[in-house]
């Protein structure tokens, strides 16, 4: 969120990324990228990883503003670039602008990204006009647009996209509506022309809005938003054996397990402030001066202990510990931009974005 943009929506939202042994229990979890949602996260060319998002960054309008971006990561999800904008080249210039972004590999080292858009500016963002489209790439940063719709239903929007190669078949997924409507099932030989087979069945608390992800040779899994984060399981994509709930709360998930094995989970978090009204003094917690020399202080009006972690921009996690006599000593820091999170014991989280000088 910045402060020259106060109405609620994505803009508002961080992503979060967390690890798991097991694709169930995750640990704490850390800023993967802010004004953010939408996340698609795979595996590519060996340890590297690559991560698409739709991208919220003011100014507004800018090619960081409302964009699909991507980020790479080369030492299994420690790190992480800072963001690109992706180029969609041969898209009709009629139409929207790509948006819900979901990464595949193909044919070795190929990427193929599947997305939204319509033809033409639908009245509200979202008709009938908008099916799934896809464009393709050797460097993750520069599509080819691929003409054509991949799925295009009638009479409804298709949005939120997900799409997998397991046994020997391209499975491409879509929430239909409310949470109990579920979700289309669509297959493919070729990722390209999809056949629409019986949709997946849901109730009114597990949405099939997420991504997919291959356990194993004979385990397709769901990952979907809910009160948690959840999982669904099967061995063909159109029987489904029961949600399994993670110790995650929030929305959109992608999980990609990386070369040490380990469970990556990025998702959609909580309203995430990344700018502070420092004359606001209605706010539970407040930090000053920003930007900051030496000390940070941070007045949380309230007589309970207090934590504090501080990350970079890439949400790499770079100091942590316990705030005394409400300042933070920061001196030692790089000048830069830097998120600092605040967890009062027993109470609420509140992020903040800092600038050190």
């Amino acid at each position: 969120m910045n402060q020259g943009w106060t109405q609620s929506g994505p803009w508002n939202n961080a992503l979060r990324m967390a690890w798991s042994s097991d694709g169930v229990t995750f640990g704490p979890s850390t800023v993967f990228q802010d004004s953010a949602g939408v996340p698609s996260v795979i595996s590519w060319k060996g340890d590297t990883l690559i991560a698409a998002f739709q991208w919220f960054r003011e100014p507004k309008p800018s090619l960081t503003w409302d964009r699909v971006a991507v980020k790479f990561s080369y030492d299994g999800g420690l790190s992480w670039t800072e963001p690109d904008p992706i180029v969609v080249q041969g898209i009709p210039s009629n139409y929207q602008r790509p948006f819900d972004p979901t990464l595949v590999r193909f044919e070795g080292d190929s990427l193929r990204i599947y997305f939204s858009s319509s033809d033409g500016l639908p009245m509200g963002g979202l008709d009938a006009q908008v099916n799934t489209y896809s464009a393709i790439s050797a460097d993750g940063i520069h599509y080819t647009f691929e003409s054509g719709a991949r799925v295009d239903i009638s009479d409804k929007p298709v949005i939120d996209p997900a799409v997998i190669y397991f046994k020997d078949t391209w499975h491409y997924t879509a929430p239909i509506g409310a949470p109990q409507d579920g979700a289309y099932h669509y297959i493919s030989s070729d990722g390209i022309q999809f056949q629409q087979l019986s949709s997946i069945p849901s109730d009114n608390v597990h949405n099939w809005t997420g991504n997919l992800f291959i356990e194993n040779d004979n385990e397709l899994r769901f990952y979907g938003s809910g009160p948690m984060v959840w999982y669904n399981s099967s061995q063909d994509g159109s029987t489904w054996n029961g949600f399994v709930a993670t110790n995650i709360k929030g929305g959109d998930p992608s999980v990609v397990r990386t070369a040490g094995g380990q469970y990556l989970l990025i998702y959609v978090g909580p309203p995430f402030a990344t700018s502070i009204m420092v004359d606001d003094q209605s706010r539970a917690v407040r930090i000053y001066p920003n930007p900051v020399l030496s000390t940070l202080y941070v007045d949380t009006k309230s007589t309970l202990s207090a934590s504090y972690r501080i990350y970079g921009l890439t949400g790499i996690l770079i100091a942590d510990g316990t705030i005394r006599d409400q300042g933070l000593n920061v001196s030692l820091l790089s000048a830069g931009s830097y998120f600092l999170e605040i967890t009062i014991t027993g109470g609420e989280t509140y992020i903040f974005h800092f600038m050190k000088i």
